[in-house]
Formats: structure tokens, sequence, C-alpha cells
């Protein structure tokens, strides 16, 4: 049962480790997942963006900088007819840097420039623009996937041509969408961990005027992968751990199990072997025969309510089991004699003990071996042979022996007598305990038989 026990045991605890670790490895991927699918959304006034070095927003996951090139390209842009031949509005060539500070990968960005002033877009590279202009009053909404092949007759958006080139009139509160390319040539997207893009603008603006109150708003995505996570290793971890636990568990337990089986069957032979010899012992006086057996069998009993296990409970006993051992020297004359024996026939019937405790003294496989045969003839009250020891100088196995053979002893038809009632055996060792028993040892008899555990034969 204790077996069964310990196996429901171990399996529940690696059944518990492993649902641990599939849980952990669960909730790493939907943490990942989660972290996925955010999108995030950062707005920035172009006049912090227009710094060189980038440091008011260096410190983000993704750093924004829009600085724009020196450039001397200007062209007069007369709108109304009005004859204007000098040069009004200056080209500005905007690098905006889009800079990963993170170990994940940007799956996906989008960035939307919202004009605070009136602008002609000239040209964009390496994306499509989104182009959202009002007209009229009406919003016009078209996609340019190319700005350097922008052909105006292709879409409906509001243009205007000077010396040959065309742009894109945009007015305060138009706004563009810049898409950036995944394809081989631009490769704008997915942006590595720790890496950057550039995208960039060309735009005429009047001169003396900025972007600066124009808003750049970045939409963007991360995509970490699932080994990114710390919950992942910790889950990998734990089912690695758990593996060699279950491998080392496996080899352990067949290991035990052919240490258990080989156990057994040494207990098996060594059993059978103590056995054939007590009942040379026992078949001596066939008045007495299998008391052996019954005295190791309440020993063991009386052991185990102890506390006695294992190993210790099986060595007490066989220890039990060869208590008698030194009778095989006393003749059967002296055994089986019917009636009183005399002083010479009593020493002779005493000596059986010393006997006992010499032949077992060479069996060392078995602990303290020769302890019950030499004094489970002891009495708690110093009375007994051969020594005439006390209380707990008396060896606790002998002690054991002691209550369980008399009780025997009491329970069995002898020679000289018939068994005693079941009320005569109680009151016996009640009446002895603290004179021939140890009152702890006889206590524990007691309520053995009280719970019919050691049942009286009353037959």
């Amino acid at each position: 049962m204790k077996k069964i026990m310990d196996r429901k045991r171990s399996a529940r605890v690696f059944a518990g480790a492993l649902v641990a670790a599939l849980l952990c490895l669960l909730l790493s991927i939907v943490k990942t997942q989660s972290y996925n699918s955010i999108i995030h959304n950062d707005i920035y006034m172009c006049s912090e963006l227009g710094m060189t070095d980038g440091s008011k927003n260096r410190d983000r996951d993704v750093s924004v900088t829009a600085v724009p090139r020196n450039s001397t390209w200007t062209k007069a842009f007369d709108l109304y007819n009005e004859g204007i031949t000098e040069h009004n509005y200056q080209a500005y060539t905007y690098d905006v840097t889009v800079m990963n500070n993170t170990g994940d990968e940007i799956s996906d960005f989008a960035m939307k420039l919202v004009f605070s002033k009136e602008a002609f877009l000239a040209s964009a590279w390496n994306g499509a623009l989104e182009v959202h202009q009002h007209v009229d009053g009406k919003e016009i909404v078209d996609t340019v996937a190319d700005m350097r092949e922008f052909v105006k007759e292709d879409h409906i958006f509001d243009t205007v041509t000077f010396d040959g080139e065309t742009f894109l009139y945009m007015k305060p509160g138009d706004y563009i969408v810049y898409i950036p390319s995944s394809s081989m040539n631009a490769m704008e997207m997915p942006i590595k961990p720790f890496e950057g893009t550039t995208p960039g603008f060309i735009m005429y603006i009047a001169i003396g005027e900025s972007l600066n109150d124009s808003t750049l708003e970045i939409r963007y995505r991360f995509h970490r992968m699932l080994t990114s996570e710390p919950l992942f290793w910790i889950a990998i971890a734990g089912m690695v751990i758990w593996l060699i636990s279950l491998g080392n568990y496996a080899f352990i337990t067949a290991e035990i199990k052919k240490y258990n089986e080989r156990h057994e069957r040494d207990n098996k032979i060594i059993n059978e072997s103590i056995e054939t010899f007590t009942g040379f012992i026992d078949a001596k006086d066939p008045y007495t025969n299998g008391h052996s057996k019954r005295v190791a069998g309440y020993t063991k009993l009386i052991a185990e309510e102890m506390g006695f296990e294992g190993e210790e409970l099986d060595r007490i006993y066989y220890v039990a089991l060869l208590h008698d051992c030194g009778k095989i020297g006393v003749p059967d004359s002296i055994l089986r004699k019917p009636g009183r024996l005399t002083d010479e026939e009593f020493e002779i019937i005493k000596a059986h003990t010393v006997n006992g405790g010499s032949i077992l003294s060479s069996f060392k496989s078995l602990e303290n071996a020769g302890e019950g045969a030499m004094y489970h003839h002891e009495r708690y009250d110093g009375k007994g042979y051969p020594e005439g020891r006390t209380g707990e100088k008396i060896p606790l196995i002998a002690r054991i022996i002691c209550v369980a053979d008399s009780f025997d002893a009491m329970n069995t038809n002898r020679v000289y007598r018939h068994r005693l009632t079941k009320e005569r055996i109680i009151s016996e060792i009640e009446n002895n305990k603290g004179r021939q028993f140890d009152p702890d040892i006889a206590d524990i008899m007691l309520r053995l038989l009280s719970e019919n555990k050691i049942v009286i034969d009353e037959n």
C-alpha cells in the first residue's frame, strides 16, 4: 500500500511539474502574441524632431528624427497668375530616420504628416504615399505607389506645375500617410533590432517659413520572437529538468524494483532457511509445534505498532523466529516431560538462552541476531535469566519477544497444562506489567488483543 501511495504521490508531482511548465509555455505564447498585436502610436511636433542628434526622443523604444538637408533650390510659385517671377519657395529634403531601440523587430509602421502650412510635395522614396487633400470642401484620398513615377493624369489630386515639374499642392489640414516598402529594393520593413530606416520627402515651403507647427504621427507594431520571452525559457528549462528528472526517476525506480525483487528473493530464502531450522526445534516438542513462527508473527505486529517498518521490521521478525534455537541442544526427555522438572533439568532448560546466543553469535548478516535468544527470558523486574537484567538494560527486541513468547505459551496447550482462557491471559498480562513485562509493550499487546489484531483461540 505504501509503495502504491508513493507511486501516486510521485505521479502527482511529475504531472504537476509538467502542467506548470506547459502553463509557462502557454503564458509565454499568449504574452508574445498579445504584445505583438499592440498598435503603438506616437505623435511629435515637427519642431521637436528637427534636432541633429534626436536627443529628445532617443530614450523611446522607437525614436524619430526629421532633419532637413541644407538646400539652395528655390522656385517662383505663381499660384494666382500674378506675374511673380522672384523665387518665393525653397526646397527642403527631409530625411526621417525611424530607429528601433529594442531587441524586438518592428513588423510594420506608417507615418502621418499633417501640414500646418502650405507646401508643395515634389517627391518621396522607399514607400507609397496615401494622400489626403481637401478640395472644394471634399476630401480626396488616393495612393501613389512611388512619387518618383507620379503621373498626374492617373490621379485626381490638386496639383500645380511649374517649370515643367508637377507638385502635389498640400494646404493646411491636408496630410500624407507614408507606407514603407518591404520590397527587396527598398526593404524599409521590417526594421531589425537596434537598426533603423530613413525614408524621405522633398517639398517646397515658402522662404522664411518652416513646418515646425506641423505634426508627425507614427504608428507601429513590434514582432517579438517567442524566444525573447523569459517565460518561454523558464518553460523550456522546466521541461528539460522534468525530462531529466523523469529519466532519473525511471532509472532509479527500475533499480529499486530490481533491488526489491532481489531483496524479497533473499528474504524468502532466509525466511525459508530459518523456518526450516526452527521447524526442527519445534518438532522436538509436538505440544509447541509452530511456536517459533507464531511468536515471530506476534513480535512483528507489536514492533509495527511501535513504528518499525521496512528492513528493520524484517530483521525483528527473523530474530524472533530464532529465539528458541538454543533448545536444539535440550534433550527431548526434558522438553516432553509431563511432570515437574527437577532443579537440574530446569537449569538445562534455562541454558537454552545462552546456547541460543552462542549459536547465533556467528550470524553476522543478521544484526544482533543473538539478543532475542539470549535475553527473552529476562524479566523487567530483574528476576529473569540468564543475567538478571532489569528494565531497559534488557534489549528492546528481547522485551518484545518476552511478551509475545509468554502470550503464545498461555494461548497453547502444553504437556503439563491446557491453554488459559482469554480472561486469564489478559489478566496475566495486565498483572505482570512492570514485573515480567515492559509496561509499554504489554499495553501494546493488550491493545492488539482488544482490537482483534491478535486473536485468542478459545476452542
